[in-house]
């Protein structure tokens, strides 16, 4: 008997690990349909895409044939230096998140699959990570069958808009590499497109039920082998 057939939407789909996720949802045989929940229209075309447009993430018609969404996968993060201020960062790393993915717990989704961050805690000094462990906290509550973070140390790949920042420690952790072993393998920048490999392994594994319903996969673990 055949794998039966799956249906996913994601958000986030135009930045670092969103692009390479959704080129591997449509690649996947067994994904027929892909929703892509974005701001503007994606350069991507393919008959399995389908591209949900709103400024603010909501979807406000849905026809009742389409076919359901069961996986979902959020993308979406910004840096304090981008969004300008610690309350317009913790607006999108949180508030949209939340409501995105209350968005897709309505439409049908069971499983979701977040980017998060290495270090995400509600305790942690750091306003980011701090956003990222309540984010995490708030979808936990939201009772999907699965809810699985990944969180990657620093990433690795070409953005549309580059982030200095992130170049910056790339150079740094190239000279170092040596040096990072044992439990430092977490903060070593990992591609994007492992991040976007495990997500899709996982979404996979939990299709087997093979998952616990809260699920945290973090740094090196990451990592394609």
């Amino acid at each position: 008997m055949s794998p039966r057939s799956l249906n996913a939407i994601i958000a986030g789909a135009s930045g670092l690990v969103g692009t390479e996720l959704l080129h591997q949802l449509l690649d996947h045989p067994r994904f027929d349909h892909i929703y892509a929940l974005a701001r503007r229209p994606l350069p991507f075309y393919s008959k399995k895409l389908h591209q949900i447009i709103d400024s603010q993430l909501r979807i406000i018609a849905w026809e009742n044939d389409q076919p359901v969404p069961e996986y979902g996968f959020i993308c979406l993060g910004t840096t304090k230096k981008k969004a300008g201020t610690k309350q317009e960062l913790e607006a999108i790393d949180v508030d949209l998140v939340k409501n995105v993915a209350i968005t897709m717990k309505n439409l049908g989704v069971k499983h979701l699959f977040v980017v998060s961050s290495l270090g995400a805690s509600k305790y942690s000094p750091s306003h980011y990570l701090r956003c990222k462990g309540k984010m995490e906290q708030a979808l936990t509550t939201l009772a999907f069958e699965h809810c699985v973070f990944v969180r990657p140390g620093p990433l690795k790949g070409e953005r549309n808009q580059p982030r200095q920042d992130e170049l910056v420690i790339q150079r740094i952790f190239d000279v170092i590499h040596p040096l990072m072993v044992g439990p430092l393998q977490h903060y070593l920048p990992i591609p994007a497109e492992d991040v976007a490999t495990s997500m899709l392994k996982l979404a996979i594994t939990c299709d087997k039920h093979q998952l616990r319903p809260t699920t945290i996969i973090s740094g090196y673990h990451l990592q394609s082998k």
